[in-house]
């Protein structure tokens, strides 16, 4: 097996699994991607127990220093997205 499954991979791999057409198992990607992407910008955290968990962190605004100029700079708060692995995904990884 490769060290990467890319998206084009990972439909074929899916669709042969579960005896659908990868036109099927794409579109389904596509719809599980933009819940995902628009729940969690939302700040609604989004769970397949045993898997996995997404949500979305605060982080709060910090002193930094620009890198080429050594200059102390102020970065603005923001968010960030937490993926969390489950117990069945670590599990498969041991």
């Amino acid at each position: 097996m490769a060290d990467t499954l890319n998206r084009t991979e990972l439909v074929a791999a899916v669709a042969a699994e579960s005896g659908q057409s990868q036109a099927a198992v794409n579109g389904v990607l596509d719809a599980l991607f933009s819940t995902l992407a628009s729940s969690v910008s939302d700040g609604t955290k989004v769970t397949i127990p045993g898997w996995i968990a997404v949500e979305r962190t605060h982080r709060a605004a910090r002193a930094g220093r620009n890198p080429s100029t050594g200059e102390a700079i102020e970065i603005a708060a923001g968010y960030g997205v937490k993926v969390s692995a489950g117990s069945k995904l670590k599990a498969a990884v041991k």
